[in-house]
């Protein structure tokens, strides 16, 4: 399984996939042919990925360490040990909500409500938890259970009565905005126990041979699991790539993994929350690009009648992902109330929403549907909570810190509808 971060149209996948080219008998797109041309070939593909405007998410990653660069020639504290471990686990709760919002977008829908559903869930662990003395794990669990049925509850008004997800999410925005100050009462504020869920973000693995641990899992992984999709590749007559080539990228991942690891050993250790975090990128990335609900998804994005007439049930697919989306809303909301060891009235309000749509976007999700990968929500959310840390850091106040960030998405968004405009020219849309 590769972990770049360019994004695949659901063609390729579909050919990419062993199991549904043993049965096919369709011609392999030139575009794979790469793979057997080693390096030269990769060059080739890269000039003609640029004269397409198909950039994947280079840009992306490109923006991002100017950011660093810029900030920490202002700031030598930025790329300290300890800011850069604060940023991980701070955009972890953004990240996870991020992450249901790539789902939705998938389709070319949007999900308005995730801000105010995330809210409810930290709002509803803690009177169930804290008020009511409900155990922690079961009042966790019907949090959680809170965000799943809230968003299977907004799939339903959008495909089966036809109202427009954009409709039924601002409804939903302001209903469960209006739910969690209901619940948590006159107070507005209630305060979490130590416990499971403060414990999300405040947990740290102080031995070192947990970060390096980790490090050595994901590489050996990727590798694993490369070497082992090429193997299958071959046996089914489909290009691979080159041996090399595979060696170099587990190289450059094990670099980038353990120069990870010594920056949290240098702090307070490996943060659970980047565990946990990084182990739904892994499971939502295998189910969206290796199994058939995922090719629907990618299908529906594509074209909904097209979708139906293959025999996709349109319908239940949707409803699934805005139900997965609310789930994730609700695990971003207990990660949000982790941090800051309380549920509030200001949970999910103000600009949150906008930074977790943002997140996705400027990951490299369209929001023309059918392409993005949920490893799009980490380097967008990456980039939202940098700008803030780093401009936090010289004092900017939360005026600039807004319209700093807006134009980052404008950006993004311009760069996303340049690359489709771009992509139909090229006969690729």
């Amino acid at each position: 399984m590769s972990i770049d971060k360019t994004s695949t149209p659901p063609k390729d996948e579909a050919v990419e996939n062993p199991e549904a080219a043993a049965g096919a008998d369709v011609a392999v797109d030139p575009r794979l042919l790469v793979r057997e041309q080693g390096f030269a070939g990769y060059l080739t593909e890269f000039k003609r990925k640029m004269k397409a405007g198909d950039l994947g998410s280079l840009p992306v990653v490109v923006g991002l360490v100017v950011i660093w660069i810029i900030f920490q020639s202002l700031n030598s504290n930025f790329l300290t040990a300890g800011n850069l471990s604060d940023i991980s686990v701070a955009m972890v709760g953004t990240g996870m909500i991020a992450v249901g919002i790539v789902f939705v977008l998938l389709l070319g829908e949007i999900d308005l409500s995730v801000g105010s559903v995330s809210g409810v869930a930290g709002a509803t662990f803690a009177v169930l938890n804290i008020t009511h003395g409900m155990n922690e794990v079961l009042a966790l669990v019907l949090a959680v259970l809170t965000g799943t049925v809230a968003g299977a509850v907004h799939g339903f008004f959008f495909a089966r009565i036809g109202v427009p997800a954009f409709a039924v999410t601002l409804a939903g925005l302001l209903f469960w905005q209006g739910f969690m100050l209901q619940i948590l009462g006159s107070n507005g504020t209630i305060n979490l126990d130590d416990g499971i869920v403060t414990n999300l973000t405040s947990y740290y693995f102080t031995d070192v041979a947990a970060a390096y641990g980790l490090a050595i899992v994901a590489v050996a992984g990727y590798f694993l699991t490369a070497y082992l999709g090429n193997r299958r590749r071959e046996a089914v007559g489909i290009p691979s790539r080159p041996l090399s080539e595979i060696v170099v990228r587990t190289v450059l991942l094990a670099v980038l993994s353990f120069a990870v690891a010594i920056v949290y050993n240098q702090y307070r250790g490996l943060p659970l929350a980047v565990v946990i975090f990084l182990a739904v990128l892994v499971i939502t990335d295998f189910v969206l690009r290796r199994t058939a609900y995922g090719r629907k998804v990618f299908a529906l994005g594509g074209s909904v009648e097209a979708s139906r007439r293959a025999g996709i049930n349109v319908e239940l697919v949707r409803i699934s992902v805005f139900a997965i989306a609310g789930t994730f809303a609700a695990i971003g909301g207990l990660f949000v109330a982790s941090k800051i060891a309380s549920a509030n009235q200001g949970a999910g309000t103000g600009e949150f929403l906008m930074n977790v749509i943002a997140a996705a976007v400027i990951g490299g999700t369209s929001l023309f549907g059918g392409r993005g990968r949920t490893w799009d929500a980490l380097l967008g959310v990456l980039v939202i909570v940098s700008i803030q840390y780093g401009l936090a850091l010289e004092g900017v106040g939360a005026p600039v810190q807004y319209m700093i960030t807006g134009g980052v998405l404008l950006a993004t968004v311009v760069i996303d509808a340049v690359t489709r405009k771009t992509q139909k020219t090229a006969g690729r849309a």
